[in-house]
């Protein structure tokens, strides 16, 4: 038997005498459950054109919604090359276009921000949408 401090910052210290190795071992199952429990949030992210096509627009919005469904965030780019530069405003509107297609099943966790040659936005699901811990 040995003398185990349980809580060494409660007023005054917690002690018990137990077996320090039965106490590690429960110790590290208690880790683990915890660690098997854990819910780890995943970033997708769906790459846009500021001149995307409406095909093409509404099929990586359905991506975007299976994504959120199964719990993950979702991060809009809309990559500009070359003189699309000058046709930011058309990145935004598209930006736009798609909160307005997801706002059933997410909501919006970065606002739209330009950043250098990209502009992105950053989506999370609903609070019931989550997703189920993986053995």
């Amino acid at each position: 038997m040995d003398l185990v401090e349980i809580a060494p910052k409660a007023d005054p210290p917690v002690c018990k005498i137990i077996d320090f190795g039965k106490f590690k071992y429960e110790q590290q199952k208690r880790e683990k459950t915890q660690k098997k429990n854990q819910v780890v949030s995943v970033l997708k992210e769906i790459r846009f054109h500021p001149n995307t096509d409406v095909h093409d627009f509404e099929f990586k919005a359905k991506h975007a919604i299976n994504f959120l469904q199964d719990g993950d965030k979702v991060k809009a780019v809309v990559m500009f090359k070359g003189r699309e530069m000058a046709y930011t405003k058309l990145g935004e509107d598209l930006l736009n276009r798609f909160i307005e297609r997801i706002q059933d099943v997410a909501k919006v966790e970065s606002p739209i921000k330009m950043e250098g040659r990209y502009m992105n936005l950053i989506v999370v699901p609903f609070k019931g949408k989550t997703k189920k811990p993986t053995k």
